[in-house]
């Protein structure tokens, strides 16, 4: 079986309101990162810090734990419309969000990126940037014997925990 076949058997566990998320059960706004931009008490808001520019928050259906998405506060659907002051901000907030990541929870890898367009995974009409922690041995029993992944910190948690820490990171310059 290539590794292609395997991965589209995996199961993964989820919390029930990922399942009316991934059906389209969304709130009714015309984006969500935008809805998280303006604060619009519909769409839930993990935002942890913002620049002038971007937005930190955490996912709110994380892959692992840590996982983070840094967007732009200005609606933009295809990564060339990015400018250079926005992809640099970008850049700056990555690189401190990786700083705490690997001193608070010993992180040892990242798959960083973005899914851009509807061919690539990318659920969201506004462009925004993954950051996905990667642990030694994160593959667990149920990985092994069902093929199943669990992620056990709950994002609101998550949030509260990075907000505290994020405020005490120095910036970088």
């Amino acid at each position: 079986m290539s590794s292609y076949e395997e991965h589209s058997l995996r199961k993964n566990l989820f919390s029930i309101g990922k399942l009316g998320y991934a059906k389209g059960d969304r709130p009714n706004v015309d984006c969500i990162l935008c809805g998280v931009r303006d604060k619009n008490e519909i769409v839930p808001n993990l935002t942890i810090a913002e620049t002038e520019l971007s937005i930190v928050s955490v996912n709110l259906f994380p892959y692992n734990p840590g996982h983070i998405i840094i967007f732009p506060k200005r609606h933009i659907i295809h990564y060339l419309e990015l400018t250079e002051e926005e992809a640099l901000d970008i850049h700056r907030l990555t690189q401190k969000t990786m700083r705490i990541l690997e001193k608070q929870w010993k992180v040892q890898g990242f798959n960083i990126g973005y899914n851009l367009g509807k061919n690539s995974g990318g659920s969201i009409p506004h462009i925004h940037e993954h950051i996905v922690p990667r642990f030694p041995n994160e593959a667990g029993f149920l990985d092994v014997l069902s093929n199943t992944r669990i992620v056990i910190y709950e994002p609101y948690q998550m949030w509260e925990d990075l907000k505290k820490i994020w405020a005490n990171e120095p910036e970088i310059v």
